[in-house]
């Protein structure tokens, strides 16, 4: 029997800041599924081949997107480039019986349509969300106004997890006026594969960090600890 899934939500401070290959070591090591349900941008299959790709992943680790656009911009701007709109009705969590790992498009307040952001769209979704960031320049500014937007909608946080070079300042200054645990630092990889992230998930004790923030978390995350 199959019941809504239980998992976390990959969301970014702003583009390219690294929540696919996230989203890739938290699939990985949490044995989940993973899901875009909006990709911008199709060149070399998006973000779900790449993913798809680089885990070898089985089809029944993974759930094709509702909407794939062309353009790589805004969601509601590419789905406009091609006459659609973006329907926040047909974006219900999929029935499985695995945990889910839901990447979104872009960064927190890009438009889904001309009517709805991304983030409001997430307390429909009802998942813990894991915020990726930079390590460099800006990311305090980025990182912080994320975080106060995430908790001003009441979306519950359950950390970060820093993409990019190490940053001698920058974590314990997001971790002081964030008031909120980093997860990891994911630093830059000589290659990119399932070899080098199963490393880092291991050298990073991930698996025990998890079970601890999941066990302090809503009771929708209560299936992915017995998943780990």
């Amino acid at each position: 029997m199959t019941s809504p899934p239980n998992g976390l939500i990959i969301c970014g401070t702003d583009t390219n800041v690294g929540k696919t290959i996230v989203s890739a070591l938290l699939v990985q090591g949490l044995n989940a599924i993973y899901w875009k349900p909006i990709q911008s941008g199709l060149q070399n299959g998006g973000d779900t081949g790449y993913i798809c790709k680089l885990l070898k992943l089985p089809k029944e680790r993974w759930i094709k997107e509702i909407y794939k656009f062309q353009a790589a911009t805004s969601p509601h701007w590419a789905a406009e480039q091609e006459n659609k709109v973006i329907d926040p009705c047909r974006l219900q969590l999929p029935v499985i019986n695995k945990p889910l790992v839901l990447e979104t498009a872009g960064g927190l307040l890009v438009p889904l349509n001309r009517q709805l952001l991304q983030i409001d769209h997430l307390n429909f979704w009802n998942l813990p969300v894991v915020l990726v960031t930079r390590t460099g320049l800006g990311t305090l500014n980025h990182t912080l106004l994320s975080i106060e937007a995430l908790r001003s909608r009441n979306i519950p946080l359950l950390g970060l997890i820093l993409n990019g070079p190490h940053h001698e300042d920058n974590p314990k200054t997001l971790e002081q006026f964030g008031n909120i645990q980093i997860i990891c630092h994911l630093p830059i990889l000589k290659e990119i594969n399932a070899k080098e992230l199963a490393k880092q998930w291991q050298k990073q004790n991930l698996t025990s960090t998890f079970k601890q923030l999941l066990q302090m978390s809503s009771p929708h995350t209560e299936h992915l600890k017995h998943e780990q």
